[in-house]
């Protein structure tokens, strides 16, 4: 019996043991899954903050906005008596809120106007990629919940389910309250930062209708021990967290800190080429082009001076067409041939030259210059197709300046620009040659309606005076009837050549139709009209006109002029008081010759 009882103490003991194994066992297992489950997760927060930090990189924010807003909302949840687990869920939930920014295009984050009703869409999408994306991560919160719902608002209007009040989660509503405050704090590529009484202002603004009302005063009455404490962390902070300067070409330093910068870098580069492009898109004259070029170049380039260069295929000349910047009146002096000088040789070679010598410009252009002191040069070709219509040039008062990054900047920049250049050049030929007369090379009405039109808008501005001297071809019938309606081109040509060397360079003179002229003088009175005038008369009365081998005519020609205001204040109320004067012209010229030719007869 002894024994018996012994024999199951000691089998109960036995199971006893193995009970207890088994329940460490199982206790260890537990611990170990939940170890590699707290392991697993941190894995995924970590991978996703990372995600993050490159959202804030892409919108050029900064790490110093993360931390602020991160600070504040842990502090408000702290204020509102939320657990311990709704805290970090509000913490966690501010540091991812706009993961899902990566599905909204570049252009749209750093864009400095407002947003289309389109774009605004795109915006929206973030809310429901970034929960999509938190969904995957294994969180002991219920962080995806306060992303999905952080941009809703209190008055029910906002995204992306409406939802109203305090059916809106107390974190998500937290998160929205100082989203608002630290957005308005902080630098945008749209807008500079408010001040802190300005932001105060709007949060008050909104309350009720875009914040909890509760949550904005907590938050206000807060603000100052949070500023407190902030200015005291902002300077270690400061230390890691900046945007580079986008032609700060210094080795950055192998640490996480200088990836995102990078990223910064490679973005507000991206972005500075796509404005380029979107304003070079707006272009049509070559002067306009390139002044919105030269305009954004330098943020990409920094230059001392800007030029273009042209070049024309029939006699291989490359000609300065535009320039801006030190020593730009030197600049549009130049010409060279393909193969000399800077723009030459780039033409020639279809290679691109950095840190050149300018006086190579200047010496191929037989042009005396200091060079306005410019020491270096790179130039790009221009190359559309298979052509090179000519180069890009950049220059700086510093010898060797430019380095590998502005001439890969410059090479992106002069793809950009070639086909718009060729568009321009294109654009003013058309133009050129729809407001140009065919026959006289002078401008034709066209032109005329658009250049009076301009000059009588000014002189009304500047309560000044405008002629017009309408001017007539007298005997152009006689000369197309006796010798051929080339001689008469001929006389047509040789009139508008005198007319257009007898005017000032800031006058202008058009062919009206058939043998009539106008010429249009800016800040001109009746007197100086009527010297005008009778210099014209004078000129073409006195000028001896080959028609058939050594036979010379003399060509006359009718003239009257009107003065604004006096005489009208309109284009066609001055058209037509010239006309009238120069009919007047024309009949006391026909009366005066009428008696000469009696006086002759009779003197015979």
């Amino acid at each position: 019996m002894t024994y018996v009882v012994v024999f199951a103490v000691g089998v109960a003991c036995a199971g006893l043991l193995m009970a207890l194994v088994f329940h460490r066992r199982a206790q260890s297992a537990v611990a170990q899954a939940a170890r590699q489950s707290e392991q697993g997760s941190e894995v995924w927060l970590a991978t996703v903050e990372a995600l993050a930090c490159a959202i804030e990189a892409r919108a050029r924010s900064t790490q110093t906005d993360r931390h602020r807003e991160q600070e504040y909302a842990a502090a408000l949840a702290r204020a509102l008596d939320l657990t311990p687990a709704e805290i970090e869920t509000v913490k966690m939930a501010s540091v991812l809120r706009d993961v899902g920014k990566l599905a909204v295009p570049e252009y749209i984050l750093t864009k400095k106007g407002p947003l289309t009703p389109d774009e605004l869409e795109k915006v929206r999408v973030h809310v429901q990629v970034g929960a999509d994306i938190l969904a995957r991560v294994p969180f002991p919160y219920p962080v995806t919940q306060l992303v999905q719902c952080h941009h809703e608002r209190w008055d029910g209007t906002g995204y992306p389910s409406g939802l109203k009040g305090s059916a809106i989660p107390i974190g998500a509503r937290i998160l929205s309250v100082v989203d608002h405050f630290v957005a308005l704090t902080s630098d945008r590529p749209f807008r500079s930062a408010l001040t802190r009484d300005e932001a105060v202002a709007l949060l008050w603004r909104e309350s009720g209708s875009a914040l909890d009302p509760i949550l904005v005063s907590r938050f206000v009455e807060l603000l100052p021990r949070l500023e407190v404490a902030d200015d005291a962390a902002l300077p270690k902070r400061r230390a890691t967290d900046r945007l580079p300067d986008l032609n700060d070409e210094t080795p950055l330093p192998d640490s996480t800190t200088t990836v995102f910068d990078e990223i910064v870098h490679a973005h507000r580069e991206s972005h500075a080429l796509y404005e380029v492009a979107q304003a070079m898109s707006t272009s049509l004259g070559i002067a306009d082009a390139m002044g919105v070029i030269a305009g954004k170049l330098g943020d990409l380039v920094p230059f001392s001076s800007c030029a273009l260069f042209l070049n024309d295929g029939v006699t291989g000349v490359i000609q300065c067409r535009f320039a801006i910047g030190a020593g730009a009146t030197a600049l549009r002096q130049l010409s060279q041939r393909s193969g000399v000088g800077l723009a030459g040789q780039v033409v020639a070679s279809r290679q691109t030259v950095m840190n050149g010598d300018p006086a190579e410009d200047f010496a191929a252009a037989d042009v005396a210059s200091d060079h306005a002191g410019l020491r270096s040069a790179l130039v790009c070709p221009l190359i559309v197709g298979s052509n090179v219509i000519g180069a890009l040039a950049m220059y700086h008062t510093e010898a060797a300046f430019f380095t590998e990054a502005h001439r890969r900047r410059a090479i992106q920049v002069a793809g950009q620009a070639a086909p718009v250049i060729h568009n321009s050049v294109l654009f003013e030929r058309k133009h050129e040659e729809s407001v140009t007369d065919e026959l006289t090379g002078l401008p034709n009405n066209r032109f005329l309606i658009l250049h009076l039109t301009r000059e009588l808008a000014r002189a009304r501005r500047r309560s000044s005076s405008l002629a017009v001297v309408m001017l007539d071809l007298d005997n152009l019938k006689d000369l197309n009837d006796g010798y051929g309606h080339l001689t008469g081109d001929r006389a047509l040509r040789e009139v508008a050549s005198i007319m257009r060397r007898a005017i000032r360079p800031y006058d202008a003179v058009a062919r009206y139709g058939g043998d009539e002229f106008i010429v249009v003088l800016s800040d001109c009175g009746a007197a100086d009209a009527e010297a005008k005038r009778a210099e014209l008369q004078q000129v073409i009365d006195n000028l001896p006109f080959a028609v058939r081998g050594t036979q010379r005519v003399r060509l006359a020609i009718s003239a009257g002029a009107a003065i604004f205001p006096a005489d009208g204040d309109t284009y066609d109320l001055l058209i037509a008081a010239a006309d009238a004067a120069m009919y007047r012209d024309k009949s006391q010229r026909k009366r005066m010759a009428s008696l000469a030719d009696r006086g002759g007869s009779q003197a015979e």
